[in-house]
């Protein structure tokens, strides 16, 4: 059977669609895995392996085609959903591409509003840098040094373990433990809450400004990517430049990449098969990843 192509009009459609679905609790990003074929390189090795005892407490893992000698480097990816909805499986694009590119590749859920409030979710993803740096060896991957991404609440989460060391302290890691951090069109700074997903996230944690990954901003971060697009709507590019500048100030390494004409869902979908000529998402990412 042939392979479906993303067309100029599929691609269109797939925009707008996802940009709508990243918003809600339905996922469009079923459509994009099902109309763009996976890349080759990259295989889902592993699913629903548990981190945790909770039912959204479970992982998929993503691996290179090509097993080269020794083991490989890993990437931890949150998936975003203001805090209220995703799942793993939508994000099959992801974890192939960054597979294909060499990466061990762990993408898991988490448990979201109205489950949980802040801080949960948050201690969620250390959990999973925890399970990672003890099993992640059996898949081929190199617990040494882990990069960790996401996008927008996944790039929340990804920047509050990066910034905050008491979530990664608390599940029993050292703070060396994460090499560098790739946050997609995250939200960073963004008190005072005026956006009904952020007030049933964190409006009733009793300290904001504690809530916020600028508060957070050090000369021992590790080395941060931050990427938005500057015709983003929904987490606006000032959140990043607000980051970038706070870390540039601390003494910290930090990468500031804006992308014309990307909007929120456009950054991420920059990522799969059929849309990175739009831009170059994934490649400045691997490359950030492997230290360039």
């Amino acid at each position: 059977m042939a392979e479906p192509t993303v067309t100029a009009p599929n691609r269109r459609t797939l925009l707008a669609t996802a940009a709508a679905g990243l918003l809600s609790a339905c996922s469009p990003l079923r459509l994009l895995n099902a109309l763009t074929p996976d890349d080759a390189g990259g295989r889902l090795a592993a699913s629903g392996i548990a981190y945790g005892p909770q039912a959204r407490h479970r992982l998929d893992i993503y691996v290179p085609e090509v097993v080269t000698d020794g083991p490989a480097p890993v990437i931890v990816f949150l998936y975003g959903g203001g805090w209220n909805s995703g799942e793993r499986a939508d994000y099959a694009f992801v974890g192939s591409a960054f597979a294909a590119q060499g990466f061990v590749t762990v993408i898991p859920d988490y448990r979201l509003v109205p489950e949980v409030r802040f801080p949960v979710f948050v201690e969620d993803g250390a959990l999973v840098l925890r399970w990672v740096r003890d099993n992640i060896a059996a898949h081929g991957g190199d617990a040494s040094g882990v990069v960790l991404s996401g996008h927008s609440a996944g790039a929340y989460i990804a920047m509050m373990l990066a910034l905050d060391p008491r979530y990664l302290a608390r599940v029993g890691l050292r703070s060396g433990f994460l090499r560098s951090v790739a946050g997609l069109a995250g939200p960073y700074d963004f008190l005072p809450l005026d956006d009904p997903r952020s007030i049933a996230a964190f409006g009733q944690y009793p300290r904001p400004a504690e809530t916020q990954p600028v508060s957070y901003a050090s000369r021992r971060a590790p080395r941060i990517l931050l990427a938005t697009g500057e015709a983003d709507e929904t987490v606006r590019p000032r959140n990043s430049q607000a980051l970038a500048g706070k870390l540039a100030a601390a003494g910290a390494q930090v990468e500031l990449r804006s992308y014309p004409d990307l909007g929120h869902a456009g950054i991420l979908l920059a990522l799969g098969r059929g849309f990175r000529e739009r831009a170059p998402v994934l490649a400045d990412i691997v490359r950030f990843a492997k230290g360039g």
